[in-house]
């Protein structure tokens, strides 16, 4: 059975620190292998010359990837990050992302994701990502 938006939603707010959820994230879709998030525009969020800073988008990345690896489980279980590898490949000022994390391959103590990071007003590839998880649960 897949996941709704609205249960990944919930596993989003119960089982992140407070300072990502004040990245604002929501989850815009979700199925057995991927999920993808929003990350809304904030001038918050921007560094100086008005791009959205790299850490957002790292850590935007690194909270789709638990959601995608949470729906092809089935649920929330514990996980921790082994490595994450980003690629920024050009500034975003004043949009959206959408952030999709694909499971290339999900085993029982190891996940390994891609994920692409898309400025919503061009549909520009803004960054895109490598991480592997180690499954605790």
């Amino acid at each position: 059975m897949t996941m709704t938006t609205a249960e990944a939603d919930k596993i989003l707010s119960a089982n992140f620190a407070p300072w990502v959820l004040d990245l604002g994230l929501s989850v815009e879709g979700v199925d057995e292998d991927r999920a993808v998030l929003r990350l809304p525009w904030s001038e918050r969020l921007s560094r100086e010359g008005g791009g959205l800073s790299g850490q957002a988008l790292m850590a935007a990345a690194d909270t789709a990837t638990v959601i995608a690896v949470s729906a092809a489980r089935g649920g929330f279980v514990p996980m921790t990050t082994v490595q994450q590898s980003t690629s920024f490949q050009r500034a975003v000022t004043g949009s959206d992302v959408l952030v999709e994390a694909v499971l290339g391959k999900l085993g029982r103590r190891m996940a390994f994701a891609e994920i692409t990071m898309t400025v919503e007003d061009s549909g520009a590839i803004a960054a895109r990502a490598s991480t592997v998880y180690a499954l605790l649960g």
